[in-house]
Parts: structure tokens; sequence; C-alpha cells
């Protein structure tokens, strides 16, 4: 990936800068460029829209893109009227209706006819969300050093490393700053290999923290099992002290051992397998969309189900040296003077007990981790978003680039298409905007404030959330006006330039000024094209009340002028309903058709909707460490159970004769439950240090949660220590309720 930098920001590359890239770097083979579009495909009903590529001719190619059939696109194909060439992913192929015939024809894109020369395979392409590819043509005014929106990627030359392409890259950049001081001072470039870089942070951490769950929760059934082995090789100790007897060597009686729970190990393992895919399966129903990279193929294969059964035969093998190591060093003549009954060393009590404590530690650890994402989870639903997410309807018009980019026929499209869909019943308001409530505004802008802070260089500049929304914007989304007034039909191209800002953008920028005080400059957007003009003074007129994006743990500036005085081609469109709004979209999709029947409705949803999609990130988050932690603490149960109720069996004499004795059935349970609890205990005070880490390593991902959460911990204690209680107290309850003289007769 070669990104251009400024400061130490990444960003995306102007289509000037590319082209001199292109031009003057030597350290590549090829240097390619894409970037997103969207088009709408004519159909029998109604159009449909449909996401796409548009990329410079050789990224297929040098990508390793396979094609089903037909060819990649050739170099003329890459120049100015001879672009109309597509190629369809298989998906998109199959949807058209598996035409084997189908290169050659002709499909009409946004009215214009695109020819089919190429398909391609039906692998990795298919799960994302482009259904086509058409070549990166630039227009004349987009060549331009100004705008970054394009994506670039090179395969490096035979030889040439990523330090020796940047030192090009370096030198690149900077003869092109002094060409272009205005445009491109303060600007370099950064190469990195192609690898997570369309991954958040922290998605990748949490990936991270999921096996290191899975790591714990082995640990854990591992410790079980050591137990298990353990307790049972006390009870075979009769017959391991006969084999010794009779001339079994240790190694031999270890390796025995070792044998079985090998064994048991991989059958466990096997069984593992069956279940693993079942879950598998659940696993990515429940996984939000772009979770993980389109790339990504999750399914069960040979190389994993290798590691998985290498790993259960090692952890079977780990878990059973312990116990193996133990019952080969019986001594056969202790043993069998015992007469039938089973001696317990202090040495085999430490080390069970050890053991308890280590799974009462890892299971704290993991149910912290499960506690602070509820914690976070419950914090953020209660954020207030600042929007009224009910009977709300949005959507986007692809309107095609070859459109007319005249600001008065743009404005008088939008003001036709707001005027139908407010005539349609059962419509409260409508309108129209760059960017959507709770994703973003739309554009991020350098700005100035007058009076404020002067920046000799340019890229030094502060950056806002900016964008057009139409008078009813704040109707619409229910966003209340904290201070001054709203938008109104009035603000015009030919009136006084003003704008709006939320609180957000007050607290970080205009400390201790009065805001409708104030002017910002900003840097010109020319409608429909990918370029900066002069900058432009804007008078605040009103501030509102913050309206959270998708990541709400940050603070988001916002400055929103009127969709009039600079009407943008392509916009979303926000519709609030009496009724359901899903309901409703078939008429508003009619009234927009009947301004524009070339146009479809793009991602049609419900403000709801979108909610849900800007949480299911937490929410999945959420699962996962719930469901490790159950699981853990399951175990955690079963296993202090396992002991205690062995540890009972073993002092089932000693118990008789306190009773005999006179002791209570309540003295007896007492006795053992306080056993286990003090195991519990200890585990718990040294999963608390391991929890803070936890906590630590998901600071990031949580929301108004630290890493030393009290109410997270204190709940998870709680939790886990009931667990211990109802463990311990099954066992002794159970050797409480035995006549004491059936024991004795017994012994």
């Amino acid at each position: 990936m070669v990104w251009s930098k400024i400061q130490t920001f990444h960003n995306g590359v102007s289509a000037g800068d590319y082209t001199d890239w292109k031009n003057q770097a030597t350290a590549f083979q090829d240097l390619c460029a894409w970037s997103g579009q969207s088009f709408n495909i004519a159909t029998k009903d109604q159009p449909e829209f449909l996401q796409a590529t548009s990329a410079s001719v050789g990224f297929l190619k040098m990508f390793g893109v396979p094609l089903f059939m037909g060819r990649y696109f050739l170099p003329e194909e890459g120049v100015a009227g001879h672009e109309h060439v597509v190629i369809l992913t298989h998906k998109l192929w199959v949807k058209l209706g598996s035409n084997p015939n189908i290169l050659g024809t002709t499909l009409r894109l946004d009215g214009q006819p695109y020819t089919v020369v190429g398909v391609e395979r039906p692998e990795i392409f298919d799960k994302g969300q482009p259904q086509m590819t058409v070549p990166l043509v630039f227009k004349p005014e987009q060549v331009n050093h100004d705008f970054h929106w394009l994506l670039v990627m090179g395969r490096l030359k035979p030889g040439v490393t990523v330090k020796q392409a940047q030192q090009n890259m370096d030198a690149v950049t900077a003869h092109i700053a002094e060409m272009y001081p205005k445009s491109d001072k303060g600007w370099g470039s950064y190469v990195e290999p192609l690898k997570n870089d369309f991954m958040p942070k922290e998605r990748i951490q949490m990936l991270w923290l999921l096996l290191g769950s899975v790591g714990f929760v082995l640990l854990i059934a591992c410790v079980n099992v050591a137990n298990l082995l353990l307790a049972r090789g006390m009870t075979r100790q009769k017959e391991l002290a006969v084999r010794s007897a009779v001339g079994a060597a240790r190694s031999t009686i270890f390796g025995q051992l070792l044998t079985e729970s090998a064994v048991l190990a991989l059958a466990g393992g096997a069984l593992g397998v069956g279940v693993g895919y079942g879950m598998l399966q659940g696993l990515i129903a429940v996984m939000p969309r772009d979770t993980l990279p389109w790339e990504a193929k999750l399914t069960l294969n040979i190389p994993i189900l290798l590691f998985t059964l290498g790993v259960t035969t090692l952890a079977g093998l780990l878990a059973g040296s312990v116990p193996a190591w133990y019952a080969s060093r019986v001594d056969p003549s202790e043993a069998l003077k015992e007469g039938g009954r089973t001696g317990t060393s202090a040495g085999k009590h430490r080390v069970r007990r050890v053991l308890v404590v280590g799974e009462f530690t890892l299971a704290l650890v993991l149910l912290a981790g499960a506690g602070l994402a509820i914690h976070s989870f419950w914090n953020l639903t209660r954020v207030d978003l600042g929007v009224k997410t009910d009977h709300v309807l949005t959507f986007f018009l692809p309107v095609p680039d070859a459109r007319s980019k005249d600001p008065q026929q743009i404005s008088a499209y939008y003001r036709d298409i707001l005027a139908r869909i407010d005539a349609v019943p059962g419509v409260q308001h409508a309108t129209a905007m760059t960017g959507m409530p709770l994703y973003g505004a739309g554009f991020g802008m350098p700005f100035t404030i007058e009076g404020g802070p002067t920046y000799a260089d340019p890229s030094l500049r502060p950056n806002t959330g900016f964008g057009m929304v139409t008078p009813d914007y704040f109707s619409t989304f229910g966003i209340h006006l904290m201070k001054g007034r709203e938008l109104s039909d009035q603000d015009t191209a030919t009136s006084v330039k003003v704008a709006v800002v939320n609180e957000d953008f007050v607290k970080k920028w205009l400390k201790g000024r009065d805001p409708l005080r104030t002017r910002i400059a900003v840097e010109q957007l020319i409608p429909g094209v990918q370029n900066l003009g002069p900058y432009q003074e804007w008078q605040i007129v009103g501030v509102y009340h913050n309206v959270h994006s998708a990541d709400q743990r940050d603070e988001n500036p916002e400055m929103l002028i009127p969709f009039w005085q600079i009407p943008w081609p392509q916009a979303g469109f926000g519709v609030r309903t009496a009724e359901d709004p899903l309901g409703m979209q078939r008429s508003i999709a009619a009234a927009v058709h009947s301004v524009d029947p070339d146009i479809a409705l793009a991602q049609p949803e419900t403000l709801d909707q979108i909610r849900e999609e800007t949480m299911s990130s937490e929410k999945f988050t959420l699962i996962l460490f719930g469901t490790f932690a159950v699981v853990a603490l399951f175990l955690a149960g079963l296993g202090i159970y396992g002991v205690m109720a062995f540890s009972v069996a073993q002092r089932s004499h000693e118990i008789a004769l306190r009773m005999a004795l006179g002791a209570s059935p309540g003295r007896v349970v007492g006795l053992v439950v306080r056993e286990g609890v003090i195991l519990a205990g200890i585990g718990l005070g040294l999963g608390l240090v391991g929890a803070y880490f936890v906590g630590r390593a998901m600071q990031s991902m949580l929301f108004g949660v630290r890493p030393l959460d009290v109410v997270a911990f204190l709940s998870v204690g709680f939790v886990l220590m009931t667990a211990a209680l109802l463990a311990c107290y099954l066992p002794a309850r159970r050797a409480a309720g035995i006549h004491p003289m059936q024991v004795l007769r017994m012994e």
C-alpha cells in the first residue's frame, strides 16, 4: 500500500499525485489506484443500485484476481472514450441469469452501455460489497492535487525492499511538493506491506483477546482433567502397586498412564471437531457484516483440523503428565499395607489445591473480561445519541457523475424530489443531506477560525466534520437546537453564508468565545468536481446537540451548512413517517421515480437499523466474551465440585467418626464448604491482578469503563463465589446425609 501522509496521518491520494507517482516512481513493477463507485443498472421493473470498483487497467491482474471467463482490461480501455467495459463478480453473473454467453453483451449502467469482457471466479471477491469493476479514467477536472480520494497499491520490482521503495517515494513526493507548494506542502508518502490496512486496530485487538480467551478455556479444561486424572490415580494406587511389585518399571507405568490421557484427549478432540463445526456456523450467523476482511475464509480445513488435534493431544499429555508422574512413584509396600483403603499424601493434596486455585484465577480473568464488555455495552445503550431513531427511513440517491454540475439545476432537482416525498400520505418531514446521522457528516474539511490561530503551514490546520443539509434536517431526525437558529429555506446561494455547529465543535475549538459571533473559513467545495476552491467564510448562527457517530467514544466536532448554498450532486435522504417506514418504502420510491425513473434507492434502511449496525460490533464482542465466560464458569464450578466430591469420599471415615462423636450435619457441611471457599477466595484474589491487565488490554474497546472497574469485578467475583459455594455445598450435604454407622461398617 502507498498512502499520502500528512503529519502522522495516512490518507488517500489525489489524482494528480497518483499520476505523478506512476510516472516518476521507479521502485514498482506497477502502481495501481482504485476507488468506490456506484451504478444504477436498468432492469425490467425498476432500476437497481450496484456498488462497483473503479480501478486502474492493470489492477485486477496485479492483484492476482482469477477470471472465470473472459479477459482483463486492455491498456486502451484506460483512456477516456473507451472505458465503457465491465468485469462482473461471479455472484452478479449468477444474479443476472448465469448466461454462459454473457461476454460481449451490453449492460445499461447509469443509462450508458457497458460491454461485459470478463467474469471473476467465485472466490473471495464474491464476499465483498462491490459487484463489478470498471476502468478508472480521470476527467480533466479530477486531475488535481487537492482532493484525496484514491487508494493506491503497488507491486515492488524484484529485489526492491519496502525501505528502498519508501526512499524512492520520499524523493518523488519532495519533488511534487516543490512543483505544487500550495496543495502538496507538508504532504509525503508512506509505503507498507498490504496487511490489515482496512481492519481497525480495535478489531485486531479483539481477535487477539478472543484467542487469549480460547487459551484460558483450554487451560481451565486441562486443570480439570489433571485434577480428575490425579483423583483417578489415587483410586488406582493398589493396582499400580501390584504392577510395580510384579516387575513393572516406573517408566512403564508412567507411559501407560500418559497413553491413557492421550487417548482421552484424541477422543475429545475428535468429538470437538463436530461440535466446533456446528459452533462455527452459529458464529458466522451472528457475526456482524465487515467484522473480518472479506478475504477471510471461515471454514474448517485440513491445517485447522491438524492444528486443533495437535493442540488437543499436547493438552492431554500436559494434563496427564503430573498425575502420571505421581502415580508412577507409588511405594508398593506402603500402598499394599493400607488394606484396600486408598491413601492420600499431603503432596497430592497440595497439587490438587494449587490446580483449583489456578482454575479459579483463570475463570475470574475470563469473567472479568465479560463483565467489562457487559458494562461497556450497558453504557453504550444509555448514551444520548442526539437523534430520535423511530419512524425514520433513510436512503441514498446514486446520481451518476455525468449529470449536470450546475448548482441551480441540482437545487431544482432535489427540491422537486423533496416536494414529491412530502406529498406522500403519512410523511411528516423529509430532508436531503450529505452523510447520515450516526455515520458522520459526509466530509472532513480543514478550517480556520476568524481571529483564531493562523497556520503558516496549511497542513497543520485542524479538521472538522462538514456536511450540507436541507432545513427539515433537524425536524426529521429530532435533533435539538441548543442556541441560535436552525437553517431555513431563505439560506440560499445568494444569501449570507451561514452554518450551524455541534456542541463538540464549540467545546473543542471555540473555548471562551461566543459561537454566534464567530466566523469559520473553509475551503470551497465545488459541486460534482473532486477539487477544492478558495476559502469561504461561514457565519455560525446556531449550535445543535451532539449526534454521536458509529464511534461513540471520541469527540466528534461537526459543522453543517445549508444544502441550498452548495447543492451537492449525490445526496442521502431521511424521511420521518407516521407509520412503519419500511412499509412506506414503495410509496416513497414511487415519489422519487416520478421525478427520475432511472435512479434506484440505494441502501434503504431505518434509523433504528442503522443504530443496531453501529452497535453490532460491541454486541458481538459481548456475545463472544460472554460465551467463553459461561464456559469458564461452568468448568470452574465443575472442577471445584469434582475436587470437593473426591475429598469428601477420601475423608468419609473421618467424617463418620466426627458425626458419631456428636458433630452435627451443619458442622460437617461447614467444614467441607470452608475448605472449598478458601481455595476459591485465593483464586479470586490472584485473578483480580490478571483481570486488571485484561481491562487495560480491552481499554480501547470499552466505553465509559476503567481498567479497574469495581462494579464489574465485584459482580463477577460474586457470581464465581456463588458457583464455588454451590459446588462445595452439594458434596458436603451428601456426606452429611449418610449415617455414620454405614460408613464405619464398610471400613
